[in-house]
């Protein structure tokens, strides 16, 4: 009986390293003396950085849409009014390793027969989506209207949205503020305790760039009007959780 009561107690022992470890690890970085699992007393804060990004770097999501008797001809239009589109974007400065093709189809268009009673196939439709990386901001909005213009009514503008092509300097800073704030909040909650505040024994950071929604903009060629556009701004953002000792 002692056997396999030991045998359990082991098992149970291995199970709560592997659950400790993960959650550890996953998602976090950690540097703990004595491990995260084994504390049991300190003081325990979090603290947020947070810190205003104008963005360098616009994502449209633009493409064509052809419908047409067979697949030939809305094939035949839709490459027409495309290449028109990668033009537009290359002359307005978009370079070719910033456009990706995020969808292509060809699909039936049907319709329902009331004298079949089925659905009968009254067309094809051909739809070629791309994503273009538009990282002159001043001509985000001529590119738009460009882009519309070339592809006249089979023209698809999806959305665009604004990010940072490199965020990781301001990372930099928003984690520098991140640690400073748990660290007052710990300096605080030691001084309102009344004991002395030790150094940290583990350290988790987190975080994730707050995006805005994007723009939503649907239109042909009679929609080109000099689309104004505004990026607005960004934040990063990290959190970091901090444990530190207490001086006897």
């Amino acid at each position: 009986m002692k056997k396999y009561l030991l045998l359990a107690a082991g098992l149970a022992l291995a199970v709560l390293a592997v659950v400790g470890f993960t959650s550890c690890t996953q998602g976090s970085t950690v540097i703990s003396g004595t491990g995260f699992s084994s504390q049991q007393e300190g003081i325990w804060v979090s603290g947020e950085g947070k810190v205003p990004v104008t963005p360098d770097l616009a994502i449209l999501s633009l493409g064509v849409e052809a419908q047409a008797a067979s697949v030939a001809e809305a094939q035949t239009q839709a490459t027409e009014a495309m290449d028109k589109v990668m033009d537009a974007l290359k002359d307005n400065g978009v370079a070719d390793k910033d456009i990706q093709t995020q969808h292509f189809s060809i699909s039936p268009v049907t319709k329902w027969d009331e004298e079949k009673e089925e659905q009968i196939i009254i067309g094809y439709r051909v739809s070629n989506i791309v994503s273009a990386k538009i990282r002159n901001m001043d001509r985000v909005g001529k590119t738009i209207d460009a882009v519309a213009a070339a592809g006249g009514d089979l023209t698809r503008i999806n959305g665009i949205s604004f990010t940072v092509d490199d965020p990781s300097a301001y990372y930099d800073e928003a984690r520098e503020k991140a640690v400073a704030d748990a660290k007052a909040r710990a300096e605080q909650l030691a001084k309102l305790a009344g004991v002395t505040l030790g150094k940290p024994t583990y350290i988790s950071e987190y975080g994730v760039p707050t995006v805005p929604a994007p723009i939503y903009y649907k239109g042909g060629a009679e929609a080109a009007l000099s689309i104004p556009i505004s990026p607005g701004e960004l934040e990063v953002s990290l959190s970091v959780q901090l444990v530190y000792s207490i001086l006897k």
